[in-house]
């Protein structure tokens, strides 16, 4: 992820925006962590195990990891 300005994360492959600094949250993951995408289209997601989604960039398809589901801050929230 690269942080061009005002907070927006984007895909590193392609510059399309995905997170918004002010979803973002630490948890005790390494990689950084969100609670939401920036808009519907800013990634595409499927199922790829239950509980768990794999998540790519919704413009390029660029692989960025996944949604745990019910895994966020607060209960009920996911974790991108």
């Amino acid at each position: 992820f690269l942080p061009p300005s005002a907070g927006i994360y984007v895909c590193a492959k392609c510059g399309h925006e995905l997170f918004s600094s002010r979803a973002k949250y630490e948890h005790s993951s390494p990689w950084p962590a969100f609670t939401e995408t920036l808009r519907g289209d800013s990634v595409a997601k499927r199922e790829e195990r239950p509980g768990a989604l794999k998540v790519t960039c919704g413009k390029c398809g660029n692989g960025l990891g996944h949604e745990f589901l019910n895994d966020g801050p607060k209960q009920g929230q996911s974790r991108f």
